[in-house]
């Protein structure tokens, strides 16, 4: 209706995910008698079907779960640690880790979906695998957000003269360029799913699968062995949350970097938005300096432990902030990793999240990566199954605080989360978007909470991305004069276009508790949609 989504709704089920036939797959879950944990399993691996640039059973991630039979949300952390092999002493530069199989960290999203079904689903997880087995098999029509992902790694990949043609092989068959309605056909991928259907997730993390992707790796250079797949074990962990606006945020716990976002919240707590006009100078110029101040702590403080944790975001830490915060002078810093300024990621943002509510009150909010588009870019012939990249995400520069250590944890600038009010689930959030997780997550908050947006609305408004010093790419929707205004007190303005995935791909799910009813929302800038059961 006059040029916008309408809001989609349901009593009994509700899927957000950024390709809908990732959506539907779950909601077809959910309509068999499944609930949100079934269904997420089903959604996730669709999504390494229809969107294999962004993840994929060999990505990695994390869910924030409400647990309605237990009344409490959980964390599931799936990031396996770095693998034990990697030679970090003759790593210089996080560019040494771009692409390739020594870029290559631990599958953990596999073992993460059999978790969550396991643990508090209905189903087996062969029932949850179907759907993407049939739509690898069957096939499926690229769109124009797909194509514009695939032509662009086509260009990239190519140079890669040591896995570009099992890649090639994989999703072009050699074609120069796709377009709208080009069939993409996995059925290698099909098969390893069945199988994985049939023998369970230990045929990767301790079977023929494994072994595969382990002797495909050490002949390309990589250094994940099977020693590194036999210990991955998916934990489950307390949330950590903060209050704002009402809400109790929940999200994940280090060594997650997501306390960045929930102390940019503790930050904006005491700002009166309501005196502020949407997306003018002072509401922008607010949330920007929070972003980059919050940055900096998580920054200076990566992977902190319990205690450091509590006096980041203790009352007088951020009173201090705040201080700062409402001064007036220009912030500068860092927001990305401890590393000379960088200000072009192009590469950087390819993960997804969905959001995904049942009739029971059980609420999941996942985001899983492959790392950069396509992830390594090594496909392991025969399998249909491309690896990820995510020790690119590494910190290798020998000067850094923060250096990878083998076998150590790797932190992961992801955010899935569950807002609880009076002790029920009210919303579920989430966006791929590297370290702009945890900076667009927050802007897109306060256009629901403060300024009362519809939540397909608030995921739609104009964002901005940070970078290191005092960069901001805002999208174009925001008013020049204000852009202009912003400049003068300190912000270096590099206007982006209109919509940019630049800053996210945003799936929700809101809950009424009054009346149960749920609404979803997905974020137009990718190929977001909302299926019901």
């Amino acid at each position: 209706m006059h040029g916008k989504r309408p809001s989609i709704t349901s009593l009994h089920g509700i899927v957000a995910a950024a390709h809908p036939l990732a959506a539907q797959a779950g909601a077809k879950l959910l309509g068999a008698g499944g609930n949100a944990f079934d269904a997420a399993a089903a959604t996730a691996a669709a999504l390494n079907v229809v969107e294999p640039f962004m993840s994929g059973l060999a990505g990695l991630g994390y869910a924030t779960c409400y647990i309605a039979a237990e009344r409490r949300v959980r964390v599931l952390d799936f990031v396996p640690p770095v693998p034990r092999a990697l030679p970090v002493e003759r790593l210089k530069r996080r560019e040494d880790l771009m692409r390739g199989a020594l870029s290559v960290g631990c599958p953990g999203n596999l073992a993460g979906w059999a978790e969550l079904v396991s643990a508090y689903g209905r189903k087996p997880l062969g029932e949850a695998l179907k759907p993407a087995i049939d739509l690898a098999r069957d096939g499926f029509a690229l769109a124009e957000f797909g194509v514009a992902e695939f032509n662009e790694q086509i260009a990239s990949l190519k140079g890669w003269a040591a896995f570009y043609q099992d890649w090639e092989r994989t999703y072009t068959g050699g074609s120069k360029a796709v377009a709208v309605g080009h069939i993409v056909r996995q059925p290698e991928l099909a098969r390893s799913l069945e199988a994985i259907a049939t023998h369970g997730c230990r045929y990767l993390y301790g079977g023929a699968l494994g072994e595969a992707i382990v002797a495909h790796l050490a002949k390309l250079g990589g250094c994940l062995m099977l020693e590194d797949l036999h210990a991955v074990a998916p934990m489950w962990k307390e949330p950590l949350a903060v209050g704002y606006r009402g809400l109790e945020v929940n999200t994940l716990p280090p060594p997650s970097e997501a306390f960045q976002f929930l102390l940019t919240l503790r930050l904006l707590e005491a700002t009166d938005f309501s005196s502020l006009s949407r997306d003018g100078v002072e509401h922008l110029d607010v949330i920007w300096r929070a972003i980059r101040m919050a940055a900096g702590e998580r920054i200076a403080n990566n992977n902190p432990s319990t205690g450091r944790l509590a006096e980041i975001l203790s009352d007088a830490n951020v009173a201090r902030l705040r201080r700062r915060l409402a001064d007036g002078s220009p912030i500068e810093g860092p927001t990305e990793q401890w590393l000379p300024a960088r200000t072009d990621a192009a590469q950087e943002h390819h993960t997804t999240s969905f959001s995904i509510a049942d009739r029971d009150g059980n609420v999941v909010c996942i985001t899983q990566s492959l790392g950069s588009p396509f992830g390594s870019g090594v496909v392991v012939p025969g399998t249909g199954i491309c690896l990820n990249n995510f020790l690119y995400w590494s910190d290798v520069n020998p000067l850094s605080p923060n250096r990878t250590r083998p076998g150590a944890a790797l932190p992961v600038c992801m955010a899935p989360s569950v807002s609880l009010k009076g002790g029920r689930p009210v919303l579920a959030l989430g966006t791929p978007g590297s370290y702009g997780i945890l900076q667009t997550q927050a802007q897109a908050l306060v256009q629901y909470l403060d300024y009362g947006l519809g939540l397909q609305d608030a995921i739609e408004a104009p964002r901005a991305r940070l970078w290191d010093g005092r960069l901001v790419q805002p999208e174009a929707r925001f008013e020049a004069d204000v852009l202009a205004a912003l400049a003068a007190r300190g912000h270096q303005i590099a206007p982006l276009g209109a919509w940019t995935m630049r800053v996210g791909g945003m799936q929700a799910v809101a809950i009424d508790p009054a009346t149960g009813l749920m609404t979803g929302a997905s974020d137009p800038r990718r190929d977001g949609y909302v299926a019901t059961a």
